[in-house]
């Protein structure tokens, strides 16, 4: 069995394969599209579009985001296998979230333009610290909603619950995660009345393409935070601009965008109260060999695969 590994990532595999190393800039060898197994990262959606029609013989596609969106519009056959790389980000996103989250609560962005103008910010401490305001700057006793709750999340809850807050999930179907209520998608309005930080882990899909938009942000408690480390295309980014803009949201951080890099010209830069970081929260698959050598070890046996999201 051949299989391609992308040159952006090393991955010491142990199974019994035919490895071979390709370049996710460059066109695939003619000497090896005979490959059933395609590892993928960091990819365009371009060369995925290409690897689809070039791959005759391809069995399984394992994606190593935690997302396997780009793959699975890539066009690839119905019979390919499509995994996704869920739990291989859950500790480093987990870390970026808590410190978005942290971040926009303390308002670190306000207190680093003080920094960059040489400026004592007296006013901040009276605000963060004032009887009918302090409890907006602190996690203890706020509650969190997070919204697609997946491994991520569950990582990410008993974190926050450490530092006080009362956690609670969104997600397609109600129940019991990880110790954490969860609430249907249906019931959202309700859930969101009494938030004080909505985190979004959302994937993109069809259903969650601007899902998060002027109807959800007037939905939050007046002055509630907004964290997103999910995919920029479920926000509708005009509202998130004007959310900020109005005070509704007092703040916001986001690791994602709808076009990244983040074109110089994006009104995104200049929204007041915005933290924004470049897409970093993951970035790290932790275990990716593992994973990878185990749908090995199951596609050969003809089992079912870990993380399998199509067909």
């Amino acid at each position: 069995m051949k299989i391609l590994i992308p040159n952006t990532i090393d991955l010491p595999l142990t199974a019994d394969v035919e490895v071979v190393v390709y370049d996710i800039d460059a066109v695939i060898p003619t000497e090896h599209r005979d490959a059933e197994v395609l590892v993928v990262w960091h990819n365009s959606s371009a060369w995925l579009q290409d690897a689809a029609r070039m791959l005759p013989r391809l069995r399984l596609v394992q994606a190593l985001a935690s997302g396997a969106d780009a793959v699975l519009n890539a066009g690839f056959d119905e019979e390919v296998r499509v995994c996704s790389g869920r739990s291989l980000h859950d500790g480093p996103v987990a870390e970026h979230t808590l410190a978005l989250v942290l971040g926009a609560v303390r308002r670190l962005d306000r207190l680093r333009d003080a920094q960059r103008e040489h400026h004592w910010d007296e006013d901040f401490n009276d605000v963060q610290s004032a009887p009918d305001t302090q409890a907006s700057y602190t996690l203890a006793g706020a509650r969190v909603t997070i919204w697609g709750f997946g491994s991520i999340a569950s990582t990410l809850a008993p974190l926050l619950t450490a530092l006080g807050a009362e956690v609670q999930g969104i997600a397609r179907t109600a129940g019991t995660r990880s110790g954490v209520e969860v609430h249907a998608d249906a019931d959202a309005t309700a859930v969101l009345a009494d938030t004080d930080v909505l985190v979004s882990i959302l994937p993109a899909t069809a259903e969650t393409t601007d899902l998060l938009g002027a109807d959800v942000f007037h939905a939050l408690k007046p002055g509630a935070v907004f964290v997103n480390v999910g995919r920029g295309a479920t926000v509708d980014e005009t509202a998130l601009i004007a959310a900020l803009e109005s005070g509704q949201l007092r703040a916001a951080a986001i690791d994602v965008a709808k076009a990244e890099p983040l074109p110089a010209s994006d009104p995104l830069w200049e929204a007041p109260n915005l933290l924004l970081t470049p897409h970093v929260a993951g970035n790290r698959p932790v275990g990716a060999a593992d994973l990878v050598d185990e749908n090995i070890a199951r596609l050969q046996a003809g089992d079912e695969l870990v993380n399998q999201v199509h067909p």
